[in-house]
């Protein structure tokens, strides 16, 4: 059991991790649980390149397997799984959006 917690603590660590656009294709991927051939397939790259990717993403998130690494996706809102930690941001208004909420509240 204190394997199990010492694993999830090194995984919730709160130092930032850089990922490229390719490595966050793949940790999506992973998180909607495809395997390594699948992602693969889907992204039009050999199974040996899925590999490495995965290899570099587990040691940069200092995460042991595939299940922490969705676990520190989910923690650093890098995954959005069926609406969950999904969090869209704000849209700003266009200056003529602005003006016409503006006039809209004066009247």
């Amino acid at each position: 059991m204190q394997r199990l917690e010492a694993n999830m603590t090194q995984s919730d660590s709160r130092t930032p991790v850089s990922l490229s656009e390719r490595e966050l294709q793949v940790v999506e991927l992973v998180a909607s649980g495809l395997t390594n051939q699948e992602i693969a397939e889907k992204l039009e790259i050999s199974k040996r390149t899925v590999d490495n990717h995965i290899s570099n993403i587990l040691t940069k998130t200092a995460t042991d397997n595939r299940v922490a690494l969705v676990r520190w996706a989910l923690q650093w809102g890098k995954v959005c799984l069926d609406h969950i930690n999904c969090c869209p941001l704000p849209l700003i208004p266009t200056d003529d959006e602005t003006e016409a909420i503006i006039s809209s509240s004066v009247e």
